[in-house]
């Protein structure tokens, strides 16, 4: 053990074991100081793993509190307590096991009653064309479902189950959020047949699928890889043939359940071809709380098509946003050629052009979904995964999530087609990141591309970030509706 304020003199490997034990420690939730030593090996080591330092004069002391808080975030990875003592969630009320994660999958095959063997798919797609005639002519056939119908309970036991957390766990010791992504995708369709469960039937003739990820508001950033984390939702809203689903997602610390973040998904139900809308159950509110919940979903709705109709491909930008884009572009002139075309980077800034990243990704059978199709969820982890990346290469730090917003799929994506992903850094301002990417499928055979869905992402990083500018009106365009993005999120 290590004496507090005492001052280490073991061998550099040990001493950079025992410094991340401390990290994990209770004794760096007190107040007591902290006084380490290091030689240049562990220096060494400690700055390949990219873990800050806080440098101090001989005889200084320093707060360990406030040595943990300048740790980086992903430093800060482990659950407060021993996980196997407060990281397990504690058995669901009744005394019957919570719904695994791994079985939501499963459950949603039996209710679709869809193959598990790809090579099978076009038998149990055709088989499923014949469920068409048990559609609901109309809405007001199907009876009114309440919102504790839907309601779900999901858990992913990475306290309890450590065989699980290679799955989701990163480099640095956090949880991947494309993982999580995914995790609530699922959930969301599950959601969705539970509302329009009907027990007369022996699988649901609908095909529900993802239409808009509307929103995702972190309320912890950091996701401890060795506590249970629980999702928990319910149908909040539905129309003719579009469901809302509100999502939230908790980590048991501490012996309690903290909030992480809050979602909410569109969900569209189709026939059994996934060729035409199909009719919904309406919902009935029950209380006040429920009303609000339907309210806010309703207001959802009209939300969305007022900025669909605002769109930036479909109507000039607003006085004030033309007042911007001449701005930046006026910042950019070369005073002393006195030219249009004669432009000059600002200090503190980059070009747009320059802060994109690119991926590709063949869709296999292995991503497929319950209709045979790639899952929505994979296609959020990917895009995602490659939006951190161009943040964090801009940013020249480890971003932070802070919220997801208007995700849109506009088209599905077949097995076997080549994606193609495109990351742009679309607005800054202060410490935080606007992304953008935009996904699309390539023909190799007609050299066609094909949008199928475009993500927003806003980033934090540690410090402010470069400010960066359009060169084009059409970078102009990308530069607008980031901001309008990053307005909804971070000031709505």
């Amino acid at each position: 053990s290590l004496p507090v304020g005492g001052v280490c003199t073991e061998s550099s490997a040990v001493r950079f074991r025992l410094f991340f034990f401390l990290c994990s420690s209770p004794v760096l939730r007190g107040e007591s100081p902290v006084v380490i030593s290091f030689s240049p090996v562990s220096l060494l080591l400690l700055w390949i793993r990219n873990v800050r330092l806080v440098c101090l004069p001989p005889g200084a002391m320093l707060s360990a509190r406030f040595l943990l808080l300048r740790l980086p975030l992903t430093s800060r990875s482990l659950c407060s307590g021993v996980a196997g003592k407060h990281g397990k969630t504690p058995t669901m009320a009744d005394g019957s096991p919570p719904l695994h994660v791994s079985n939501v999958r499963d459950k949603l095959r039996e209710i679709v009653g869809a193959s598990t063997n790809w090579s099978d798919h076009q038998q149990a797609m055709a088989e499923r064309a014949s469920l068409s005639s048990m559609l609901a002519k109309s809405q007001s056939d199907l009876p009114a479902k309440k919102m504790k119908d839907s309601r779900q309970e999901v858990h992913l036991p990475l306290g309890s189950e450590p065989q699980l957390r290679e799955k989701y766990l990163t480099f640095h010791n956090t949880v991947r959020f494309g993982r999580i992504l995914e995790d609530l995708d699922s959930l969301a369709v599950l959601i969705s047949y539970s509302h329009t469960y009907n027990p007369a039937l022996k699988r649901s003739p609908l095909s529900i699928v993802t239409a808009l990820v509307d929103k995702i508001d972190m309320r912890q950033h950091i996701i401890y890889p060795d506590c249970d984390i629980k999702f928990t939702g319910h149908v909040s809203w539905v129309g003719k043939t579009s469901i809302e689903a509100k999502m939230h997602m908790s980590q048991f610390m501490n012996g309690a359940y903290a909030p992480i973040l809050d979602a909410t998904f569109v969900m569209v139900a189709r026939d059994p071809q996934n060729k035409r809308a199909a009719f919904v159950n309406p919902l009935t509110p029950e209380g006040t709380e429920e009303e609000k919940l339907l309210h806010e979903g309703e207001a959802n709705k009209v939300r969305r098509v007022e900025l669909s109709t605002a769109s930036l491909l479909k109507v000039a930008p607003t006085d004030e946003e033309r007042k911007i884009v001449h701005s930046l572009f006026l910042n950019t002139l070369d005073t002393n050629t006195v030219s249009f075309r004669s432009r000059l980077l600002p200090p503190n800034s980059v070009w747009m052009e320059d802060a994109k990243l690119k991926g590709l990704e063949i869709c296999h059978p292995q991503e497929r979904n319950i209709f045979n199709r790639i899952f929505g969820g994979f296609l959020m982890r990917k895009a995602y995964e490659l939006g951190w990346a161009n943040a964090c290469s801009y940013a020249g730090h480890r971003p932070t999530l802070v919220a997801v917003d208007d995700i849109l799929f506009q088209k599905p994506v077949e097995i076997g087609s080549l994606l193609l992903l495109s990351s742009q850094v679309c607005y800054t301002q202060d410490q935080y990141i606007q992304v953008r990417v935009h996904s699309e499928v390539f023909d190799p055979l007609t050299r066609q591309h094909s949008t199928t869905n475009i993500f927003h992402y806003t980033f934090a990083s540690d410090a402010d970030v470069p400010n960066i500018v359009p060169k084009t009106y059409g970078e102009s365009m990308l530069y607008l509706d980031g901001k309008r993005h990053f307005n909804q999120t971070v000031h709505p």
